[in-house]
């Protein structure tokens, strides 16, 4: 079974590895010297520093298997000088008709999606109905909220 792709930036590619790499040097010694104090308690049956410990251990190592899951199956998203079209990469604006205020997000992978900062998932309702269409469109975009309807300002 091929694993899914992690579509992102080369700067959310950097920001993986630079999480990974935190995680691999210096949270991993934390958790561990966490563990051998607490190991110094005594009983670890009762003991829930030990057990609070193991947790945050099991955690870090969990996420760094995703990290570096996601590193071995990402796919950089190559920029393009179409600003025609909607795609993977590019920041659109559009505004809610017939009389909404305009907003501009840009579509990127999963991982590094941040509504707070403009950055969408590819995933996002909002992003499959935007993705192949070109300024002018109006669509209608299916929310957790109802529908809208966008018009496609700009692509950049």
């Amino acid at each position: 079974m091929a694993e899914e792709k992690h579509y992102m930036t080369e700067e959310g590619k950097q920001k993986v590895q630079e999480e990974l790499d935190y995680l691999k040097t210096e949270r991993r010694k934390e958790v561990v010297e966490r563990i051998k104090i607490a190991r110094s308690f005594g009983d670890l049956s009762e003991n829930s520093e030990y057990d609070s410990a193991k947790e945050e251990q099991a955690f870090v190592e969990g996420r760094i298997q995703q990290l570096e899951t996601m590193l071995r199956n990402s796919e950089i998203i190559e920029e393009d000088e179409d600003n025609s079209v909607v795609s993977l990469g590019k920041t659109v604006s559009f505004k809610e008709v017939p009389d909404g205020d305009e907003e501009a997000y840009t579509i990127v992978g999963r991982a590094e999606a941040d509504p707070l900062e403009g950055k969408i998932s590819n995933d996002s309702p909002m992003a499959q109905s935007l993705l192949g269409k070109a300024v002018g469109e109006e669509i209608t975009v299916t929310t957790p909220g109802g529908d809208m309807k966008v018009e496609i300002t700009a692509v950049q």
